[in-house]
This record gives C-alpha cells, sequence and structure tokens, in this order.
C-alpha cells in the first residue's frame, strides 16, 4: 500500500507542476483580473509539488527502512543484513531513487522560493515559479514513465540483492543530498533569470 501511496503522490506532483507551469505564465500573459486570478496559483502550486514530492520520498524511503521486498527497487538495492543508516541512504543509491531525490529537492526549492518571496513583483514572482514548475514536469515525465522508483516485483523475494558495496560508505549518507541540493539549486538562478 506504502508503494501505491508514493506512486500516487508522484502522479498527483505531475499534476501540480503542470498546474505551476503553465497556470501563472499564462496569467502572466493574459493580464488583468483574469491573468491576476492564474498567477494567484503559483503559490498553492509550487507548496502542493512540494509537499507531494515530500510524501512520495519518505514512502520509498519507508519501503527501504521496512524491507519491502515487493518492490523492484528495494529488492536490487537492500537486504535484510543492511544496517538501518544504509537502508536509508540506499533510497538515493539507484538511479530511480536520486532521480526522485532530485525532484524532492527540486521542489523543496521551489517551494522556498514560493514562501520567501514575497518582496518580489507578482508578475516576475509568477514567471520564476512557473519555470520551475516546468523544470519539475520534466524530471516527473521522467520519474514516472521511465524510471518508476515504485514498480513492484511478483513473486517478492525473500531477501534483496544487496546495495552496492562501494555505496556502503558513510558518505553516500550525506554526499548525494548535498551534492543535488547545490546542483538543484541552479535552477533557481536559471528560473530568475
Amino acid at each position: 500500500m506504502i508503494a501505491e501511496l508514493g506512486q500516487f503522490a508522484l502522479a498527483l506532483a505531475l499534476a501540480a507542476s503542470l498546474a505551476l507551469g503553465v497556470l501563472p505564465m499564462l496569467g502572466s500573459a493574459i493580464g488583468g483580473p483574469t491573468g491576476a486570478r492564474l498567477m494567484a496559483t503559483d503559490r498553492p502550486a509550487a507548496l502542493a509539488l512540494m509537499t507531494l514530492a515530500i510524501l512520495a520520498f519518505l514512502a520509498l524511503g519507508t519501503l527501504f527502512v521496512d524491507n519491502d521486498f515487493s518492490v523492484s527497487l528495494v529488492a536490487t538495492h537492500s537486504n535484510l543484513d543492511l544496517p538501518l543508516h544504509y537502508r536509508i541512504a540506499a533510497t538515493w543509491g539507484s538511479h530511480e531513487g536520486s532521480m526522485l531525490l532530485w525532484v524532492l529537492i527540486l521542489s523543496c526549492w521551489t517551494g522556498a522560493v514560493a514562501m520567501f518571496s514575497t518582496s518580489l513583483p507578482t508578475l516576475l514572482r509568477a514567471r520564476i515559479l512557473s519555470t520551475m514548475g516546468l523544470i519539475a514536469v520534466g524530471f516527473l515525465l521522467f520519474l514516472l514513465f521511465t524510471s518508476n522508483p515504485f514498480e513492484r516485483l511478483v513473486p517478492p523475494p525473500p531477501d534483496g540483492r544487496d546495495l552496492n558495496p562501494l555505496l556502503q560508505d558513510a558518505g553516500m549518507v550525506f554526499h548525494p543530498p548535498l551534492l543535488y541540493m547545490r546542483y538543484v539549486g541552479l535552477s533557481v538562478a536559471f528560473a530568475f533569470s
């Protein structure tokens, strides 16, 4: 059930990012009262995107912590003997998990811009958040259709294959999230420019 919840959260995040990418940009082009109403959807859509991405990532992390080997990603990147901190790090220790971490950090940056951009003109804020929403659309489409982290494995194996031994290092626990925060943070500069 947790995998389906994560999958549903990703699908809703795609809908929120589409709304964020299209409605404020359309409102900025239309202008007037209708445009103002469309631009006003930027903050709620950005915060919805952030909330749904957090929910999806927590769902994947829970699957790893609980050793749910009915999910293909967990079965191929974890096992019963893996210590807890490596099971948590295994969440982003694969291509699918890394992409979900990327989406999570992108949505958190988008939410941060939405929350802390009160001094910006409405038109500028709408265009910035819309640009960030369109970037999220691309990553979410890729994640949902070609690199799904919640794909089920039937029948589930009794134990997983294990995390790549090269990734079983203390640096793996903190290095990717810190690195991605900086890489994905460049999307904020891109959206502002």
